[in-house]
């Protein structure tokens, strides 16, 4: 018998993620939420075929959509049933969850980025980030920060 946090991990099946998201950005919050797809865009989600580097997150009129991320036709549908590749997506979050987000951007001068796209049981669901921009010198710490990290499990390995 499997165990309960086993069967979460096999549930959700990542399908992209946003590498650039957290060195760009440092990132004060997370929320899940679902993506409202056609047909064919998710049978292509489902085959991995998904960026979201150079998605981005906008509340406009009460709604969260998803911009600017791609996903690629379903050859499969045939060419009357595809979609466009890089359409604005709703985003399916509560009320509360969205004025929250909202409220934020506005007082703080935060971005909503997309970090992590995946297949949780049978829905696609984004997990996008409430973040503030990071600063030239902050990457730089976070290069070093980073690398002295590498350089202390390479000592580790080898020591033993």
């Amino acid at each position: 018998m499997a165990t309960k946090t086993a069967a979460k991990k096999a549930d959700d099946t990542t399908i992209a993620t946003n590498r650039r998201a957290r060195f760009n950005y440092e990132i004060l919050e997370t929320f899940e939420a679902g993506m409202v797809l056609t047909g064919s865009e998710i049978k292509s989600v489902r085959d991995r075929h998904m960026t979201i580097s150079e998605g981005y997150v906008q509340v406009r009129n009460g709604e969260a959509w998803l911009l600017n991320a791609h996903i690629a036709q379903y050859p499969a549908a045939g060419p009357f049933g595809q979609h466009e590749t890089t359409r604005p997506r709703k985003l399916l979050l509560k009320k509360k969850e969205i004025a929250h987000i909202e409220r934020e951007m506005q007082k703080a001068r935060l971005t909503i980025v997309p970090l992590r796209v995946y297949i949780k049981g049978r829905v696609a669901k984004v997990l996008i980030g409430l973040g503030r921009g990071k600063r030239q010198v902050d990457r730089r710490e976070t290069i070093k920060r980073r690398d002295a990290q590498r350089e202390i499990g390479r000592a580790m390995r080898v020591k033993g």
